[in-house]
């Protein structure tokens, strides 16, 4: 049985390969459609990337270390009843360098499009065995982030040399560019 996940819950991980799933449904009636973008962050033990290229998100699918894989960009959100972004973990292939990886999930073009997270309908992030596709966690994004356009969901870190999760939970009015500004 998954958890629903609150602000600053933790949970032991105990897998080598994690999925990061994103969902949401189209949305009608605006005018626009709702592109979500999840990403992940992999920092090393200052806060900040390693390098550029540890960001993994719709332009960079893949990790230099490749530990991180993202499926790529969903422009609307219709593409499936489930996941319609996932970023892939595998842990034992992470770069002893990163310490942790930051997930987050932002609208493109939020600001031109007058969107946030309250207008989406029915999205999740969630974290499932990369193996078997069983749910561990899930977060409902709309209820708690009514009026954010970005979203810290929650990270991956390592602690006496095991994986752990944290849910974050932690709102913005910004987009990626701001997650770029603070990991870079």
């Amino acid at each position: 049985m998954a958890i629903n996940l609150t602000k600053g819950q933790r949970i032991e991980i105990g897998l080598s390969k994690v999925g990061v799933g994103l969902g949401w449904d189209p949305n009608e009636g605006t005018g626009f459609d709702f592109d979500l973008d999840a990403s992940a962050f992999m920092l090393g033990g200052n806060k900040k990337l390693p390098r550029d290229e540890f960001f993994v998100f719709y332009n960079n699918t893949l990790s230099p270390d490749g530990a991180v894989e993202s499926s790529g960009d969903d422009l609307t959100g219709g593409n499936s009843d489930g996941d319609d972004e996932t970023l892939t973990v595998d842990l034992n292939k992470v770069d002893p360098k990163v310490q942790e990886i930051v997930f987050t999930v932002t609208i493109h073009d939020y600001e031109a499009r007058k969107q946030n997270f309250g207008q989406v309908r029915n999205s999740f992030i969630r974290i499932y065995n990369a193996q078997t596709n069983e749910e561990i966690a899930k977060y409902e994004l709309d209820e708690d982030f009514s009026i954010e356009t970005a979203v810290e969901f929650g990270r991956l870190y390592k602690r006496n040399g095991e994986w752990k999760f944290e849910a974050m939970g932690i709102g913005y009015k910004g987009g990626l560019e701001y997650f770029v500004n603070k990991y870079v």
